[in-house]
């Protein structure tokens, strides 16, 4: 009985060290410890059982027992080994329709990114019907980075842990990094992305809105309003404020960037000096200039080498996607640039002008979005409104048309490092693509968020961003109705009881 349980234990312990070796991914102390104990003990087991397993193994049928013992034995060492290969290299393969369980590509990149360390504390009660759809969520966040760590506490079985961190109410996430905290409300990979953003930024960059000149209203709820487009980039962690460039001497040097969005007046001559000036000390600047008007912002623009088409762009593919041919659908983008590097999203442009400038990376100047090779610039107005307009050879620019550029601008300041600083312009031909109608079309806010992401030097939220999860049901025809009912409840049934039966009546006649 005694050497029994030697050999029994010495199994048990590389058993349980092996199991040390598996989580851990690394030799631990301990687990070498356990499995050195447990084969040393199998060793004393052989030992004293020597002429016993001796006898064993030379009868026939002990040798038919070892062969199957060695099998057995091969099987459970590649499970093993599988087992410590799924630990050590994990992936993830998400089958759903709507890739529920993939995270978008810009949560990833700030997960890589992180520098700081997070905890996630999640309030919810044992029994709270969201608590897994959170878990599932926290649980890809913790996978992409080893920083991000997570728990869940239950405000009624720990109140005391809830009182400390001035939660009073379920389903409530907090976000700590160091002395910074911020909440999450509900079970969103936009909200918890942009809580990560706020406790992990040292400071917040201001985004300037220019006024006064009849562009869109950031506090403009209406369909041509940019009400949506200030709260997307406030989401982003800008502060977001107004500027009138008549009130002020110069452009506030806290100004990460500075965006003129569909203005339909002339700026006056002090406030192009401004932005010049602006300029010339390495700011930030996004424009975009709508069709059919005859603006001061396209010589201003010219002197950095942009070229603003005074005409309008029609694509006859865009009828395919529903819009109407002045909504230029674009699908071809500048895989050099940041802002459009692996972006893979169609966006639409409603009655847009082109904007093209001449490549030259060694300036960092790029064309950014092309449309298709059905489109054309137009630039007979009459035809247009007529509804005769045709491509025109010699007149009109064929397509592929650019509708959106970028540049870098030297400058004579140098940063803190003693680096000269470059100024960055961005140009759309377009600012409805970004109004309350058609910021959430396609790619359309995820090409503005980019351009913004890159102009303010926070590259990390350059990426394709998270959409909102849609319930999925499973709607069956008649026939897959019928089907779910005949094969697992009658078919699949009958066939094993008549299989069943036919060999029991076989055995029973043998006899």
């Amino acid at each position: 009985m005694f050497r029994n349980i030697i050999g029994l234990l010495g199994i048990l312990l590389v058993i349980a060290g092996s199991l040390v070796f598996a989580v851990n991914t690394i030799l631990t102390t301990l687990s070498a410890s356990l499995i050195f104990a447990g084969l040393l003990l199998l060793l004393v087991y052989f030992y004293i059982n020597f002429a016993r397993i001796r006898d064993l193994l030379l009868n026939r049928s002990a040798k038919y027992g070892a062969n199957m013992a060695v099998m057995i034995l091969i099987f459970l060492c590649v499970l093993a080994l599988i087992g410590v290969i799924s630990t050590r290299y994990k992936k993830r393969l998400d089958l759903t329709a709507t890739n529920r369980y993939t995270l978008s590509s810009q949560t990833i990149k700030i997960l890589r990114s992180l520098k700081k360390d997070i905890e996630a504390v999640a309030f919810y009660r044992a029994d709270e019907r969201t608590r897994q759809a959170m878990e599932d969520l926290l649980q890809e966040y913790s996978y992409y980075s080893p920083r991000f760590k997570y728990q869940f506490v239950d405000p009624d079985r720990k109140p005391a842990v809830a009182a400390k961190y001035g939660v009073s109410s379920y389903r409530t996430t907090l976000l700590i990094s160091g002395k910074r905290q911020e909440t999450v409300g509900i079970e969103s990979e936009d909200r918890l992305t942009n809580g990560i953003i706020k406790v992990t930024r040292d400071n917040v960059k201001t985004v300037y809105f220019i006024t006064g000149h009849g562009e869109n209203s950031i506090t403009d709820f209406q369909k041509s309003g940019y009400k949506a487009a200030k709260e997307a980039v406030e989401k982003e962690n800008y502060e977001v404020r107004t500027l009138v460039l008549l009130n002020i001497e110069d452009i506030p040097p806290d100004a990460s960037l500075i965006i003129i969005s569909g203005p339909s007046k002339d700026l006056v001559t002090s406030e192009i000096q401004k932005l010049e000036s602006y300029i010339k000390k390495g700011g930030k600047l996004l424009v975009m200039l709508d069709p059919g008007r005859v603006h001061n912002l396209v010589p201003f623009l010219a002197k950095y080498g942009f070229e603003i088409g005074d005409d309008i762009i029609i694509d006859k593919l865009s009828q395919v996607f529903g819009a109407n041919y002045l909504t230029p659908v674009v699908t071809e983008y500048e895989d050099e640039h940041p802002i459009t590097r692996d972006f893979n999203v169609a966006t639409f442009f409603p009655i847009a002008r082109s904007v093209d400038i001449a490549k030259d990376p060694s300036k960092g100047a790029y064309p950014l979005a092309r449309t298709g090779t059905n489109s054309w610039a137009e630039t007979d107005k009459k035809a247009l409104e007529a509804g005769k307009a045709e491509y025109q050879e010699g007149k009109d620019k064929k397509g592929p048309v650019t509708i959106g550029a970028v540049t870098a601008v030297e400058t004579q300041i140098k940063d803190e490092a003693g680096k000269k600083k470059y100024a960055k312009i961005v140009v759309y031909g377009d600012s409805d693509f970004a109004n309350n109608t058609n910021l959430n079309l396609a790619g359309n806010k995820d090409l503005f968020l980019n351009t913004i992401g890159w102009l303010a030097e926070e590259e990390d939220l350059i990426a394709i961003r998270s959409k909102n999860s849609e319930s999925t049901p499973v709607v069956l025809t008649a026939t897959q109705g019928r089907l779910i009912f005949w094969l697992p409840v009658i078919v699949f049934p009958s066939v094993v009881l008549t299989t069943g039966l036919v060999i029991y009546n076989r055995r029973r006649l043998r006899r």
